[in-house]
């Protein structure tokens, strides 16, 4: 068996490999890292939020009373003057009752007393008038004393009085006169209050809840039941403050009801709260929703993103090749000629998973996929584009010129 050139073959392959080592080595480790490219990009704030009723309406009883009658039930239909509930009234019955009694006593007797009253002072005042002309007759012929004369006049005199006090009798009863009109307010005011026995409906909307039911004692100040308003519905979603900087009225948001994943719907940022929530360290945001999204109910889990930015054309890298972020700057390896280098660059829009990059890159710019990779400044390193498999017809690396 010939040694000799088997030998030399050996030799020849172990040198290979060291040189292709060497070579290996001179180039650097391979890393994966992302081919920085221009293209759309929106901002967007993702939270979680609960459907309620652009405004509630709370109903209770004006009076104390028991409940006799319940008529609706929570998710009912209600319109303005719908009767929710009914209460004992016997006592305020008898008040009407009697206030009404009072007006019709001075409708139809006190009244027409009155007026005979006037009409018999002024017939007594028309005798007293003839008698005292008759005897002033007869004292000027001298035939009855001046005191017979006199004591004439005087009848006369207490019977014009009578008339007077009778005429100021009879107008204090007419038609619209203060007595009356009190006695039409007694009326109105008992029959008033017999009116609040029967709750009712101020709001058109649905009925969300209900604390009343017959045999209940119920008493002014506590809420009976609670009423959506009919109208456009709204998202109420607390944010993380941080977010705040970049909210505005009028942005658009994208809503998915945990309850109906498959029918997405539009809403829009139509509030934001003046003031923030120190204990959680959130500010609450409404969303407007469109009156076709009829499949809401109160208080059902909604997922938001809120659009708060777009731009068309963006210098974008992916999230995970980012570090030492410290407001609108960060830190990544940046790839060039074989070499990494750490580069602080100026962000703009940030992403679900991408962030623009405003200064500091440009369209083709290779950058390390892992921001936390232990490089020292220029070691050299190779690029394969993250997520490529090792399939060689798949598998796309930065070209690198060896110094």
């Amino acid at each position: 068996m010939k040694r000799g050139p088997l030998l030399v073959t050996l030799a020849f392959v172990a040198v290979g490999v060291v040189a292709w080592g060497l070579v290996q080595g001179m180039r650097g480790p391979t890393l994966p890292g992302y081919e920085v490219a221009a293209r759309p990009l929106v901002q967007t704030v993702v939270a979680t939020g609960r459907v309620a009723a652009v405004s509630r309406a709370q109903v209770g009883s004006q009076v104390t009373g028991v409940v006799v009658e319940r008529r609706v039930r929570e998710g009912d239909k209600v319109q303005p003057g719908d009767v929710l509930a009914v209460l004992r009234a016997d006592d305020l019955e008898a008040s009407v009752r009697e206030a009404e009694a009072a007006l019709a006593q001075l409708q139809q007797s006190t009244r027409p007393q009155a007026q005979a009253t006037l009409r018999e002072a002024q017939a007594r005042l028309e005798q007293a008038g003839r008698e005292a002309r008759r005897r002033r007759d007869l004292y000027q012929r001298q035939m009855i004393t001046r005191e017979a004369m006199e004591q004439a006049a005087q009848a006369e005199t207490i019977a014009r009085i009578a008339v007077e006090q009778a005429q100021l009798a009879a107008r204090s009863f007419l038609a619209g006169n203060p007595n009356e009109t009190a006695a039409r307010a007694r009326v109105a005011s008992a029959r008033a209050q017999l009116a609040k026995t029967i709750i009712r409906a101020e709001v058109a909307g649905t009925l969300l809840t209900r604390n009343a039911e017959p045999g209940d004692l119920v008493q002014p100040g506590r809420v009976l039941f609670e009423i959506a308003r009919a109208g456009d519905t709204e998202i109420l979603v607390p944010l993380d403050e941080k977010n705040l900087d970049v909210l505005a009225i009028g942005q658009a948001a994208m809503c998915v009801a945990d309850a109906h994943p498959a029918r997405p719907f539009p809403a829009t940022v139509s509030f934001i709260a003046p003031s923030v929530d120190p204990q959680r360290g959130t500010v609450d945001i409404r969303l407007a929703v469109p009156p076709a999204t009829a499949f809401l109910r109160q208080g059902m889990t909604v997922s938001v993103n809120v659009e708060t930015g777009r731009r068309d054309r963006a210098i974008v890298v992916p999230n995970d090749a980012l570090a030492a972020m410290d407001g609108n700057r960060a830190a990544l390896w940046l790839v060039a000629n074989g070499r990494a280098t750490r580069r602080q660059v100026q962000l703009g829009l940030r992403g679900l998973t991408e962030t623009e990059v405003t200064s500091g890159l440009q369209a083709g710019d290779w950058v390390l996929a892992d921001a936390q990779a232990a490089l020292e400044q220029g070691d050299r390193v190779r690029v394969v584009a993250a997520g490529a498999g090792a399939d060689p017809a798949t598998r796309k690396e930065l070209p690198v010129k060896l110094d």
